[in-house]
């Protein structure tokens, strides 16, 4: 059996561990500094509003922003979605990549505080519902004339390139 030793504040805990030939490397994100303040806000904010599961899957997305982009810009992305009470990975995105443009970040407009409001997907199941939402197609019905002229067109031409094929018949002689 292999006893490892961990730091008291980690017992209990899920851990990233790295194993190496003679030592097991412990990696704890917050005291690394990888995951900050902004991202346990984040993730506050976006289970209080979508749930534990969904929530989770937003921070995790979030998370996968620092691949492509400096921390300093994902953290500024996910401050700004948060002032505006965004817990939407999409904002933090455009934030994060506005703020990495322009390297300063990303203020709200002066005067004008608003609200963004996360809609979840309505999807009726029921076909007729949907043909019933939609509003009357006051659009004449589709024809086909030009169509039918251009083929009058096409036969029109061909009718005397008709008239001049010869049939041949084998008369036995070379």
């Amino acid at each position: 059996m292999v006893k490892y030793s961990v730091p008291a504040h980690l017992i209990g805990q899920r851990i990233r561990v790295f194993l190496r030939a003679s030592c097991v490397v412990v990696f704890e994100a917050r005291a690394a500094g990888a995951f900050t303040p902004a991202h346990d806000a984040f993730w506050a904010a976006a289970r209080k509003t979508s749930g534990d599961v969904a929530g989770t899957q937003a921070l995790i997305d979030v998370l996968l922003l620092h691949r492509s982009l400096p921390a300093d810009a994902v953290i500024a992305g996910i401050t700004s979605a948060l002032s505006v009470g965004a817990t939407s990975p999409d904002v933090v995105t455009v934030e994060a990549r506005r703020h990495a443009a322009s390297h300063t970040p990303a203020t709200p407009a002066t005067g004008r505080v608003g609200t963004v409001v996360n809609l979840p997907p309505r999807r009726p199941i029921d076909p007729h519902q949907v043909i019933a939402q939609l509003p009357e197609d006051t659009r004449p019905l589709p024809t086909v004339t030009a169509y039918d002229e251009l083929l009058r067109r096409r036969h029109a031409d061909s009718a005397p390139a008709r008239a001049e094929v010869h049939h041949h018949t084998s008369t036995g002689t070379p």
